[in-house]
């Protein structure tokens, strides 16, 4: 079993939740992978899964709890950003990571 999880890709995504009410991501993907998240209003949650994973967007209704949208986790994938050479470099070419 967690050989296959080894083979199986991550992905490194992002879902920004847009409303003004708390809502509930759902990540559902293969070999049992499963992530719950509360997301406040204008947070943004990053969160890696498995590639081919499913997400699912809960809110509570009057009648209950309520699916608003499901996207692919292919749509939510984040870019790396670029790392600075200064960052590279260390304390040496970097004075702001010293401690005063």
């Amino acid at each position: 079993m967690l050989e296959q999880l080894a083979r199986t890709e991550q992905v490194d995504c992002g879902y920004r939740n847009g409303s003004d009410r708390m809502i509930i991501l759902r990540c559902i993907g293969p070999e049992q992978f499963f992530l719950e998240r509360v997301v406040f209003p204008f947070e943004l949650l990053t969160f890696r899964c498995p590639a081919g994973s499913e997400v699912e967007i809960w809110t509570h209704g009057l009648g209950g709890p309520e699916l608003i949208e499901s996207i692919e986790s292919r749509e939510l994938i984040m870019e790396s950003a670029p790392v600075h050479e200064a960052a590279v470099g260390g304390i040496e070419a970097n004075p702001w990571l010293q401690a005063s």
